[in-house]
């Protein structure tokens, strides 16, 4: 999990950049942490202290709400029967949230 945000972050500069060099800067004034790191760690809360996903995703979600998440990820469904905690949780998991677990 270190590696996926050291990765992130070194990352974050050139994310929807074409850039297929390997010289360049570890780290620059552009370097910080994105959607990948914030989501990784939600996952890694759930899964080592047994808490709801949708909940932790959406006190994520709300606590880092400017690290790049797509337009898709950030919109929550309204199918009338959840709160909008359970809506947000859902469009997050289904949106890749739960897809972000690094080995």
């Amino acid at each position: 999990m270190i590696g996926a945000i050291i990765g992130d972050i070194i990352g974050s500069p050139y994310e929807h950049r074409n850039h297929k060099s390997t010289d360049f800067a570890l780290f620059s004034d552009r370097s910080r942490f994105t959607d990948d790191t914030v989501l990784t760690v939600a996952v890694a809360d759930v899964i080592l202290h047994g808490k709801d996903y949708a909940e932790t995703l959406v006190e994520y979600f709300s606590g880092y709400p400017n690290a790049g998440y797509g337009g898709t990820f950030i919109r929550a469904g309204d199918d009338g029967e959840a709160s909008p905690v359970q809506q947000l949780g859902k469009r997050l998991c289904n949106a890749g949230g739960s897809g972000r677990v690094r080995f």
